[in-house]
């Protein structure tokens, strides 16, 4: 059912006509209208930004973030994976002119719990819950399932963007209230967003997550060079006992990605999902709607033994990214899945001419590898004032623990101390609030 949203009354001024509305699916929106707003163009570095934003270089927007795109969120939705059955039922805003274009967008769901997000809340719910409150459902701003910074408040080229991205913001306060939502959670963000959405009064949280930068090196080699004698022999040595048994590595993309490919790659996804967490949340249907239709910007790394798939890393290619998805084998080995995820997502990046590899949520032990902590990002509007004092509080304290941890981390780098290698870490500043 669609639903007219109301501009909140507590936003600020905006240009007249522009209607919002919550459609349930993504099948009632034209793929063209979504993605003329999610691929909007980048802004020339950090301009524009609220004064004193500290904001992560990497997390500005980028041009083209694969996860934002019509074609894999629909995917998620067509293939049973992200629905209301599974606790993620649509609620994407969107956001009109006067001549009914489509010039706003944001990928929204109402929840019925809080799994899948990577941003953990259950605290909060069961704080809220057990002094009588009710925290489900709530409004999440996200891509289901996947813990990579990009666009979330999505505005059409051409437009006056921090005007209409402060009026979806609003209209996303007001579809709260109006679904009976305790609250609304923004999660992973772009730097600037977040910066947009704490001067409107959201509660801001920040976490880390770990990141590889290409330094303009041509081979995996090159980037070995950088590091410490130990750290690069440590890695020569995994990577050697990885492939120790008879195993060899395929990266696979567009026509590549066959039925039978994808039949192996998911055996592989539910036997270590199942292990890890129960139940995998994506569907066999899932990867091959979104191979049809994504193909090009898929990047699977296979391992392959006696003839047989025992083991894969996903990935996918937005304009500057890598980033590194899921995970799993049938058979274990010693560092195969670092061979996997990590050093065969460096290789594809040098080798695409990519900025940087976003290897997904935790994991210090990616620091010793050469993948460095960066901040992330999160926005919440609470509506209940008790609610939210208790949670400012905390996110106050959360954020100042993220930012000694951030420094604590960045003194292990596994570069060389050389002034040369320490430009290619990342200043401690940028762990400051």
């Amino acid at each position: 059912m669609r639903e007219n949203i109301p501009t909140d009354p507590s936003a600020a001024p905006a240009p007249p006509a522009l209607t919002f509305e919550a459609v349930p699916s993504l099948r009632d929106v034209e793929p063209a209208a979504w993605n003329a707003c999610a691929r909007a163009a980048v802004s020339p570095a950090a301009d524009a930004l609220p004064a004193g934003a500290e904001i992560h270089p990497a997390y500005q927007e980028t041009a083209d973030n694969p996860f934002v795109l019509h074609e894999f969120l629909s995917a998620l939705e067509e293939s049973g994976s992200a629905v209301p059955r599974t606790g993620w039922a649509g609620a994407h805003l969107i956001a009109r002119d006067a001549d009914g274009t489509m010039i706003g967008a944001v990928p929204a769901y109402l929840k019925t719990h809080s799994r899948g997000e990577y941003v953990f809340d259950q605290g909060w719910a069961e704080a809220y819950e057990a002094a009588g409150g009710r925290y489900y459902p709530k409004l999440q701003v996200s891509v289901p399932f996947t813990p990579c910074t990009g666009p979330r408040l999505m505005v059409r080229p051409g437009r006056d963007a921090p005007t209409v991205r402060r009026r979806l913001a609003g209209a996303l306060a007001a579809l709260a209230r109006q679904t009976g939502a305790s609250s609304v959670h923004v999660t992973f963000p772009t730097g600037r967003e977040w910066a947009e959405l704490g001067e409107a009064g959201w509660l801001q949280r920040t976490d880390r997550q770990f990141q590889w930068t290409n330094r303009g090196y041509t081979s995996f080699e090159a980037f070995l060079e950088d590091l410490t004698a130990r750290k690069r022999k440590a890695i020569r040595r995994e990577r050697r006992e990885g492939l120790a048994s008879g195993i060899e590595i395929c990266r696979l993309t567009g026509s590549d990605l066959t039925e039978e490919v994808w039949d192996a790659f998911f055996a592989c996804y539910m036997d270590t999902g199942s292990r890890k967490w129960g139940r995998p949340y994506l569907t066999r249907d899932f990867f091959s709607l979104v191979s049809a239709r994504m193909a090009d910007t898929i990047v699977l790394a296979m391992a392959r033994r006696g003839g047989r798939w025992i083991a894969g890393a996903l990935n996918f290619r937005g304009s500057d990214t890598l980033y590194g998805r899921h995970w799993g084998a049938i058979e274990h080995h010693p560092f195969l899945h670092f061979e996997l995820c990590y050093y065969q997502a460096i290789e594809a990046a040098i080798e695409l001419g990519l900025a940087r590899v976003e290897a997904g949520a935790q994991g210090e032990h990616k620091l010793a590898r050469g993948y460095l902590p960066v901040p992330t990002y999160s926005a919440h509007y609470i509506a209940d004032p008790a609610l939210r004092r208790g949670i400012a509080s905390y996110l106050a304290r959360e954020r100042a623990y993220v930012a000694d941890l951030g420094r604590t981390l960045l003194a292990e780098t596994p570069f060389r101390k050389d002034p040369a290698a320490r430009e290619k870490g990342l200043a401690d500043e940028e762990f400051e609030e």
